[in-house]
Order: C-alpha cells, then structure tokens, then sequence
C-alpha cells in the first residue's frame, strides 16, 4: 500500500484551476466586448446590425475558447487531490461537461445558423423577406432556448463549486461569491426564456461576471501566497489529510 501525500500537489492544482478559470473568464468578457450590440428583442434593427457584421464568427469562435478555458478550469477544480471519492465534486463535473456540450450547441445556433438566417434575409427580394424574416426569428427563439438551459447547467455547476468549497478550508467568502454567481446565471437562464434578451438579463449577466471574477481571483490568491503549500486544502479533505492508494 502506497501512501501518497497531497499537500504538494493541492496548491498545483488550485493554481492551475484558479489560472484556467481567471483567463477563460477574462478571455470571454473581452470577447464580449466585440459583440454587435444593440437592443436584441428589436429583431428588425438588431438582425439588421448583424448582417452587416464582419467579425461575427471570429467573436463566437472567441467566447467558445473561453468558456472552453473556464470548463477546463472548473474539472482542475473538481477533480482536484481527495475529490474524487466526492459526491458533489462528481455530480459538478459531469455538470460542467453539460454546459460545455450546451455551450457548443448555443454557438452552433448564434454563431452559425443566426447569421445565415440574417445574411438570407438581408439579401432576400421583397416577395421573399418576410419568410425569411419569419426563418430568422425561428433561429433567435431556439437560441433563447438554448441559451436558457445553458445558463441554467452553468449556474448549478457554480452552486456545485460553492458546496464543494465549503466542504473545505478554503476561505468561506469563495463559497459565498460562487454561489452568487450560480444564482445569477440561474436569473439569466429564467429570463431569456421566458421574455429574451432584456435589460434584467443585461444586468444579471455584468452581475454574473462580477461575482465570478472575484471568487476566481480569490482562489488564485490564496493559491499563489507564499508558503500556500503547507496551508491551502483542497476542497474535500481536511487539513493535514493525505491520500491513500491501495
């Protein structure tokens, strides 16, 4: 029986989640930021706007990589040293691997099929526009579809990492401001199915990116002090605690 002790491995992981985490959120409110922009429930003006973007796959290939970035950082964190054997830190993977295969179909539609429903209706004849106005608004409504459940998936997987960090000696206000951001996401997905992509949901998501951007900066400072080694644990074991491999 080989004893394998974790401390030396507890803040690589943190570090490594904490980093994944910061640059995939980072990477995709910097994204953002080249979205075309409007009021999203005008279709007329707003699918008008995106026809004429030139960058539109480029930015949506963009946030894919960043929410790649940020998935890739939540398994670091829940497949950290003495997670494993977690009921919560498995149901949270196979959450954050749920909101990744959503996220894709989201883009899929956004970034794909939206922007060939607009680009057709742009070019269309008189005769043919309102069909293909009427095709495009098909696409935005499945997008609200997808982007609620989306959101919905992400926001359970950030109440999952607050229950896996109060299960640990992390500092409690990481767990607080996770949860905050898992419920932010939740009021995301609730909104933008039921009535779009609105002001509310505008602000939810600034609120979301807020709330994130602190826990994840948090875990990355408490990964990264000096002599962190001997005195960060992973979420999931107790202080001092080692693992044991048979």
């Amino acid at each position: 029986m080989t004893t394998v002790v974790a401390e030396a491995a507890r803040p690589r992981t943190l570090r490594s989640a904490a980093w994944l985490l910061l640059a995939g959120q980072l990477l995709y409110i910097a994204m953002t930021q080249f979205h075309a922009g409007g009021d999203a429930n005008d279709h007329h003006a707003i699918f008008a706007t995106y026809a004429q973007n030139a960058i539109w796959s480029a930015v949506h290939l963009g946030q894919f990589a960043a929410m790649a970035l940020l998935v890739a950082g939540l398994v670091a964190l829940f497949t950290a040293p003495g997670q494993q054997a977690r009921v919560v830190a498995r149901i949270g993977l196979a959450m954050a691997g749920v909101t990744l295969t959503l996220y894709a179909a989201l883009q899929a539609v956004d970034g794909v099929a939206l922007k060939q429903a607009v680009d057709a209706w742009s070019a269309a004849s008189v005769l043919e526009e309102p069909a293909r106005f009427a095709s495009a608004e098909a696409v935005r409504w499945l997008e609200w579809g997808m982007r609620s459940y989306e959101d919905f998936a992400f926001g359970l997987t950030l109440l999952l990492v607050a229950a896996t960090v109060f299960g640990s000696s992390l500092p409690r206000p990481i767990a607080w401001l996770a949860g905050l951001s898992g419920l932010a996401y939740l009021g995301q997905g609730w909104i933008a199915g039921t009535e779009g992509f609105t002001a509310a949901q505008s602000a939810l998501i600034v609120a979301g990116w807020v709330f994130s951007l602190a826990w994840m900066a948090w875990l990355a400072a408490v990964a990264a002090r000096p002599g962190g080694e001997g005195r960060v644990a992973v979420p999931g074991m107790a202080r001092g605690a080692v693992a044991v491999d048979a």
